[in-house]
């Protein structure tokens, strides 16, 4: 979705579609020996950055006695996919029972962020002390899991001569799903569709959340209960049973479970009662449903390419109007926007190497104009180290081009959708590709890049594009598909929503976290449609 409209810094900004529970385990290995009789007794404490102050947010408990300890106490955290989440580790020897870390010794610690954790599940680093030297041998150990039952439960349910309710007709069947509830009462968890005129329905497949219909116990008690339905609301019970999961997914396509659909009423009343039908589980099956975590712990890296606009109505960057012109702070919007998206995506790449290309200049030595050219002049190998090589790279290159034109998008997008696509020969959920374009306005190749975005759509890849000066940027809107289904200039359509147009202007005045939390927002959901849409899972998912 395209953020629009004035940011406020109060309320939460981009949408929580990746908020979910992180637990970290920590160890330590050849801890610093602080006590002179014993071994020293260890804890862990976590902070974590909030307004530039380090905030403590959990400690673990004292490992006795102990240079090589595994805590048991676990850290759970909060994770935002688009923000940058600093955490410190520190690590004390407990000497009086006092809750004042400075009446412990210190005996190192460690900061990153939280994305580094969970993009290679399992870091080792060392401690280091106050002025930044080693604590002796020293080491930290941290792995990251998620923490969510992402089991989903599908169930294919039908029934067979149940009892006739309607006077004039026959029975309008549906059935309810129930759980005990924590205060002993029976909770309704999934009502199915009603079935009109028939003792025999044969109900829609239906997925529910494995934790909603059992609390991710498969052996705990579930009652359905059969009812044929009333217009006025007053359904006549027909009959209820009781099985669980475990239960039920015995059955197979070929083996169906039948359940006797009992009311106890008429079974009190009746001598020779049998039952109210059968009820048949057709099929259950339980799936995992994959989150944007469970890729990137799995090992899927995101690969970032820059595109950068060099176009003529940027205006010469030594003129202080100019979009390219670098103020005395170091900085530009261009620049502003490269920070704000790669300070966050380089911790999702193992090597930190990213390709950064410029588009619409014209380059020595024989002034030809260029719609993908590497900025570090290197076209056989275009990588810069770290957002910082961006920046470098992008600062070094503006003495020694000419901005010239059009502005065509097309060639940038079908180079890095050339990567893309040799990715997915691999079969595996094992990279993603993120195409950032900075641009200034009006893109000349229209028909070209709609076709080479409908393309796109097909491969594991995003494109973020950031509009930067004051230009009408309606052609971008269009291009992010939110309010409409994009084609190609043939009709073809684009099968997801792939891109993310943001305009700079809407997040001058608001903080730097801003932008990236509303550029970034629909990343991760973007990476699990298409790999789920591709059947594909983790790389090192377990079974469900």
């Amino acid at each position: 979705m395209a953020y629009t409209g004035t940011p406020s810094p109060a309320g939460p900004i981009g949408s929580p579609y990746c908020v979910c529970k992180v637990e970290l385990s920590v160890c330590g290995q050849n801890l610093l020996d602080r006590d002179v009789t014993s071994k020293s007794d260890p804890f862990c404490v976590l902070f974590m950055e909030v307004n530039g102050k380090w905030v403590e947010l959990d400690r673990t408990e004292t490992a006795v006695n102990n240079l090589n300890p595994a805590f048991s106490k676990k850290f759970v955290v909060d994770y935002h996919f688009e923000e940058v989440q600093k955490l410190k580790f520190a690590l004390f020897d407990q000497d009086k029972s006092s809750m004042q870390l400075y009446e412990h010794d210190f005996l190192g610690e460690f900061s990153c962020t939280l994305g580094m954790i969970v993009s290679s599940k399992k870091i080792t680093r060392t401690l280091l002390l106050g002025n930044g030297k080693p604590a002796g041998k020293g080491m930290i150990t941290i792995a990251a899991q998620e923490l969510s039952d992402n089991r989903v439960i599908t169930l294919s349910m039908a029934g067979r001569k149940l009892d006739k309710k309607d006077l004039f007709g026959k029975s309008d069947p549906f059935l309810e799903f129930y759980k005990p509830g924590d205060d002993g009462k029976w909770m309704l968890v999934h009502r199915t569709e009603v079935i009109k005129y028939t003792l025999d329905p044969v109900w829609k497949p239906f997925t529910v959340p494995l934790v909603s219909l059992c609390d991710g116990d498969v052996e705990k008690l579930i009652k359905v209960m059969c009812y044929d339905y009333d217009s006025d609301g007053g359904h006549d019970f027909i009959g209820e049973f009781q099985t669980s999961v475990a239960r039920m997914c015995e059955a197979q396509d070929a083996f169906p479970l039948e359940l006797e659909c009992i009311n106890p009423k008429k079974q009190k009343k009746k001598k020779n009662y049998k039952n109210s039908g059968i009820i048949i589980v057709k099929s259950c099956k339980i799936t995992r449903d994959f989150s944007f975590l469970d890729y990137i712990l799995g090992g899927c890296q995101l690969m970032f390419t820059v595109g950068i606009d060099f176009t003529a109505s940027n205006g010469n960057p030594r003129d202080p109007s100019s979009l390219h012109y670098i103020n005395p702070m170091g900085t530009n919007e261009y620049l502003s926007a490269i920070w704000a998206v790669g300070q966050i995506i380089q911790d999702y790449d193992s090597d930190k190497m990213f390709p950064a290309l410029g588009f619409g200049a014209q380059l020595p030595p024989d002034w030809k104009v260029s719609h993908e050219f590497a900025i570090n002049f290197n076209p056989t190998n275009p990588f810069c180290s770290g957002v910082e090589g961006i920046v470098q790279a992008y600062s070094a290159c503006l003495p020694h081009i000419r901005f010239y034109g059009p502005t065509n998008f097309s060639p940038i997008v079908n180079h890095v959708a050339r990567f893309a696509a040799q990715a997915t020969q691999q079969e595996a959920a094992s990279q993603y590709f993120i195409l950032l374009i900075i641009t200034d306005g009006v893109i000349s190749d229209m028909d070209e890049t709609r076709h080479a975005v409908v393309q796109a759509s097909k491969l594991p890849m995003s494109i973020i594009i950031v509009g930067v000066g004051n230009a009408d940027f309606a052609a971008m809107e269009f291009l992010d598909g939110d309010s409409r289904v994009l084609r190609s200039h043939t009709g073809e359509e684009a099968v997801r929503d792939i891109v993310q147009f943001v305009p700079f202007r809407d997040f001058r005045n608001a903080p730097k976290e801003t932008l990236a939390k509303a550029v970034l927002a629909e990343l991760p959901q973007q990476v699990v449609q298409y790999f789920k849409h591709q059947n594909l899972p983790p790389i090192n998912s377990e079974p469900a």
